[in-house]
């Protein structure tokens, strides 16, 4: 139970209507991130003819700004005052930018090698280092604005995660068949990226008009213009829990980005399907998660975020193993996803709300209210995880011997096939592995609501 009586807005609950709203949000991101994450690489080898290696040492590179763009901008949403308030308004004006910078993602010029390499660096930066976290930081860092109860949180974070899957589904499920309708060359995947942004910029406007900020804490009103950067960034650093929560949901970023990525290729060259096996298998654990993720509220008020995270972690673990039984199969391949994306679910549904919570413990332990920061942190696992995995995954896939193609047929040498086969396999399990001992570790549901009791008592005294 949360002890919050004493928190203005601890107790206030939100509509469904706002809950969907706010979940849109996300939909929106993913409708376009889903296609960087999962397709992107895809295009780049197999539609503009880039080379494999390119194309990583671009994702690479690019990470570089990453690791401070989203420091920045939770910098920029905690200075900045509007009539709609810190975060809101940045989802507004952030949305068109967003959806032309991913159309430019698509229009790489046949050219040079040298000016294909800039244009690539240059675009593939303006929508995800530049734009992607102008709106993805402000955005995550709003459900913290909208409520101070751990549970409406955690329904927030159910909500947004059971609909960003819709976004990858709507994009990456849809976009080969689309292609194929359109062309099956780049000139087609232009085409459908441009009616999946328009979708995205409605859902965008929609969350910024229904989600409202209403919480306002005034002695962290006050402070916020006294506390130097170094003394945030430390208070962030040594806020344990923050890791944790960066750990857990950089996993679930590195797994989504390991099956977008890796598992074209397996369809392709494997199954020797380049048509509707993607679209199955991907659609399948996709609808899965969103089906799993909408059930998490009805266990956790009785066994909390922790423990159906575990639980979940060791079934995801369970079933990529249980793949390895039989990897030539599609049937079993698309079993097997489906059981994994049910341990997926929990985790999935319930980061953000871990986030959140993560506010208020580094609030109680430091005396400073960083939901900007802690959320910026949160985007900039997303963006790791994205960016440093499909690096990883072309330098392995150039390593073996990979052959990029513009669209000719090509034949794929055996240690190519083999490296395709090892990574979507493995990857999986390494990174839910990972998550298993963190989960074990993680204790901050136990200690939630002795924190909000005494923050209460705080700032009933007009303290942090």
């Amino acid at each position: 139970m949360e002890n919050n009586n004493m928190i203005p807005g601890s107790n206030d609950k939100l509509t469904v209507g706002t809950r969907i709203a706010y979940g849109f949000g996300d939909t929106a991101c993913n409708i376009v991130y889903g296609m960087i994450s999962a397709l992107l690489v895809l295009f780049y080898t197999d539609y503009a003819g880039i080379p494999v290696a390119t194309v990583g040492l671009v994702m690479l590179i690019s990470r570089i700004f990453d690791g401070t763009s989203d420091a920045i901008m939770g910098v920029i949403v905690t200075k900045t005052k509007s009539r709609w308030g810190k975060a809101r308004p940045w989802v507004l004006w952030m949305s068109v930018p967003y959806c032309i910078s991913a159309i430019a993602l698509f229009t790489v010029p046949q050219t040079s090698a040298s000016l294909q390499f800039w244009y690539i660096f240059i675009t593939y930066n303006l929508c995800t280092t530049v734009c992607y976290t102008a709106i993805n930081v402000p955005y995550g860092t709003l459900s913290a604005m909208m409520t101070r109860s751990s549970h409406e949180r955690d329904l927030l974070s159910v909500f947004r995660m059971s609909m960003a899957p819709l976004g990858r589904i709507i994009a990456v499920t849809f976009t080969q068949p689309v292609v194929k309708l359109f062309g099956d060359d780049q000139a087609a995947w232009v085409k459908a990226m441009t009616m999946w942004v328009i979708l995205a910029f409605i859902m965008l406007l929609i969350c910024f008009v229904r989600c409202k900020e209403t919480v306002h804490v005034e002695a962290a009103d006050k402070k916020d213009s006294k506390v130097g950067f170094a003394r945030s960034l430390k208070a962030l650093v040594t806020n344990q829990y923050f890791w944790a929560c960066l750990i857990l949901w950089t996993v679930t970023c590195v797994h989504g980005t390991i099956v977008g990525t890796a598992l074209p290729y397996y369809c392709k060259y494997l199954f020797h399907n380049d048509t509707w096996m993607y679209s199955v298998l991907y659609l399948g654990e996709a609808l899965t998660l969103v089906i799993g993720a909408m059930l998490c509220p009805l266990l956790l008020r009785k066994y909390g975020k922790r423990q159906i995270s575990l639980i979940g972690a060791i079934v995801a673990v369970a079933a990529q193993a249980a793949f390895m039984l039989n990897p030539g199969s599609f049937s079993w391949a698309l079993i097997t996803s489906i059981i994994r994306a049910l341990g997926e679910a929990p985790l999935t549904a319930v980061v953000f709300g871990m986030l959140g919570d993560t506010v208020e413990f580094g609030q109680w332990k430091t005396h400073i209210r960083q939901e900007s920061l802690i959320f910026a942190g949160g985007a900039l696992g997303f963006k790791l995880g994205n960016g440093i995995t499909s690096a990883i995954i072309s330098k392995l896939l150039s390593s073996a011997g990979y052959i990029s193609s513009a669209g000719t047929e090509v034949i794929q040498p055996d240690s190519a096939l083999s490296m395709i086969r090892n990574i979507y396999i493995f990857g999986p399990i390494l990174v839910w592995v990972i998550a298993v001992i963190v989960l074990f570790m993680y204790k901050l549901d136990k200690k939630y609501g002795g924190i909000m009791k005494e923050l209460g008592e705080r700032e009933a005294r007009g303290e942090m």
